[in-house]
């Protein structure tokens, strides 16, 4: 792997990620926009997945270099080094990037709002900033911007413009990653019925407000990220053919299958309510399987960290922090930090979501539009 010490680095070479985005991106960023006739609205709730700086913001934290080198060209709030999903979705459908509910500095809610922050779960309930958190202070938004509107206020959203807005929700990870930090795999196959609950509750929140367009992630394959290796004790008959850590990928896969049971109740609960449950573990998890047909090269290794092959993390050196290590070349890596994903792995993410081969409903791309 060639690296750049730490505090010094090298901005990533453009050609093998652009030919990634010419083979992978063939519905970016032009299929989806042209059919909305309305500036789309989204509503996003999660964690770091799609923080795109509502940490930073609430904190008043800077990260550091190199994250945000890649398209950015600089720190950009977000833990990568460059886009997230949500941020080549919101392209996709030729509308801004989502500004953070708590952005305080002249802050644009015309398209939406990302409620999403780092380290965020479903659980503890009262928590910053967990789910339940998050669509409170949503509520809070949906009541105060109408009546804002009228007195004058623009960048704002409308009252109609909620029932026909999108909302997105992406979180559970880190429940399941913080469960298995103290209970045994059993333990946490119990917690997951709490987890899925919490989802359960948020929607129906939202619904009662007017929502009517749900976009629901599954979670990724947990025991394929370069930290959980690293740092779990492991034995060979824990891995599977790919290197990952089965015991958390079935906990994923067990999360998962009750989420999609949630979605298909709720289909017949809601009225006049379209909820779209994305498989994204096996869009991830093909990926990191398959990554050599992709481009990448060592798909369970860190772009940035500290420690070298096989998984470039140390706790105590994460990514930006002194003595930390970067790839040249983070296109040629999947993971960005060990947690994290890089932009080009994030870039076919999202070109694999927008084919819809992966969603239940199939819908066309008008359901991401404002004008239904």
């Amino acid at each position: 792997m060639g690296v750049v010490k730490g505090g010094r680095y090298l901005l990533v070479p453009f050609f093998t990620f652009y030919m990634i985005l010419f083979l992978y991106l063939p519905l970016l960023p032009h299929s989806v926009h042209c059919q909305c006739t309305k500036t789309p609205i989204i509503f996003n709730f999660g964690d770091s997945n799609s923080d795109t700086g509502g940490y930073a913001d609430g904190v008043g934290l800077n990260f550091a270099p190199p994250n945000g080198r890649t398209y950015f060209h600089q720190p950009a709030r977000r833990l990568s080094d460059g886009r997230l999903m949500i941020d080549f979705l919101c392209e996709s459908l030729n509308t801004d990037y989502l500004t953070p509910y708590l952005n305080s500095l002249e802050p644009n809610f015309t398209n939406g709002v990302n409620f999403a922050i780092i380290g965020s779960a479903t659980l503890p309930r009262y928590v910053p900033f967990s789910l339940f958190v998050q669509v409170s202070q949503f509520l809070r938004f949906r009541y105060r911007s109408p009546a804002l509107m009228l007195n004058g206020y623009k960048d704002l959203v409308g009252d109609e413009d909620f029932e026909n807005a999108l909302y997105t929700i992406d979180i559970g990870q880190n429940d399941l990653a913080a469960s298995f930090d103290n209970l045994t795999y059993s333990q946490v196959i119990e917690r997951i019925p709490s987890f899925i609950t919490e989802i359960k509750n948020a929607i129906w929140n939202i619904y009662e407000k007017g929502g009517k367009k749900f976009w629901v992630h599954n979670t990724g394959p947990l025991g394929c990220l370069p930290q959980k290796l690293a740092l779990l004790a492991r034995n060979a008959t824990e891995l599977d053919e790919h290197g990952c850590l089965q015991p958390l990928n079935n906990a994923a896969k067990t999360f998962n299958a009750q989420l999609r049971v949630l979605c298909e109740q709720l289909r017949r609960e809601l009225i006049n309510v379209t909820i779209v449950y994305v498989d994204i573990y096996s869009i991830k998890y093909d990926l990191i399987a398959n990554a050599s047909n992709y481009g990448f090269e060592s798909p369970l290794m860190a772009c940035c960290g500290n420690g070298g092959p096989p998984y470039n993390y140390n706790a105590n050196i994460n990514c930006g922090r002194t003595g930390y290590t970067v790839c040249h070349e983070g296109s040629k890596f999947i993971s960005w930090d060990g947690v994290h994903y890089t932009e080009a792995a994030n870039a076919i993410f999202t070109s694999k979501i927008l084919s819809t081969h992966y969603s239940t409903p199939q819908l066309s791309f008008n359901f991401f539009c404002n004008n239904m």
